[in-house]
């Protein structure tokens, strides 16, 4: 199911977010503040796991899970959009500006830290579930 909503919630990111702009060098792709912010990409990702869920609350199952996941949807997206040349946007000043890691110079000492401390953190995040589970039933 967590998969499901993943994909489902990423694709409505893209589909609602994602424009063609008309330049005088042809059509070029953009992102929209629409669904390319963090907390509008929290709602996005949020709204597939929806119907999920009301079904597990009547059925009598707690999907807790699912609800942690789907909130997590559209910040990964959005973490993952500032490795790219269009970025996320940020409000600064009242008006919504851009922000993208590939705007840093490669060998920037805060972009490279952050990306570093951002493999190591899912690095853990991947290994530790895992870890416990095994240590669980091994006892």
């Amino acid at each position: 199911m967590s998969g499901v909503v993943a994909i489902a919630g990423n694709l409505i990111i893209d589909g609602l977010g994602h424009k063609e702009v008309q330049t005088r060098r042809g059509t070029i792709p953009t992102r929209t503040p629409l669904t390319h912010t963090y907390p509008r990409s929290v709602v996005w990702g949020l709204l597939p796991s929806i119907p999920f869920l009301l079904l597990g609350y009547f059925l009598g199952y707690y999907l807790w899970w699912l609800a942690v996941a789907s909130v997590l949807v559209g910040p990964s997206h959005m973490f993952l959009d500032m490795f790219t040349e269009a970025g996320v946007y940020v409000k600064k000043g009242g008006k919504w500006r851009r922000y993208a890691l590939a705007h840093f110079r490669y060998n920037n000492p805060f972009a490279n830290g952050l990306a570093a401390l951002a493999g190591v953190f899912m690095l853990f995040l991947f290994v530790y579930p895992h870890t416990v589970l095994f240590l669980n039933f091994t006892h």
